[in-house]
């Protein structure tokens, strides 16, 4: 897959910015990654709008998430 060395560099920006805008969120997925990644964990999801409308959604990890889950936050795994 190649990316537009641009794209990256914009993306990396966009990145620290929404770090710096929400400092808790990373620190929370990381232990997530290192403790709450086992099969059979469910992962809920819930977004409410400024309407009040809420969206909720939930998934129970398998294996197979699991793994996507490594290689998306650690490229340099490969099976």
């Amino acid at each position: 897959m190649n990316m537009n060395p641009m794209m990256l560099m914009q993306l990396q920006q966009r990145i620290q910015t929404f770090q710096q805008d929400h400092p808790k969120v990373m620190p929370f997925m990381m232990a997530v990654k290192d403790n709450a990644l086992t099969e059979g964990s469910v992962i809920a999801m819930k977004v409410t709008t400024p309407d009040g409308k809420t969206l909720e959604s939930n998934i129970k990890l398998t294996a197979n998430d699991i793994e996507t889950i490594r290689m998306m936050t650690d490229p340099s795994i490969q099976n």
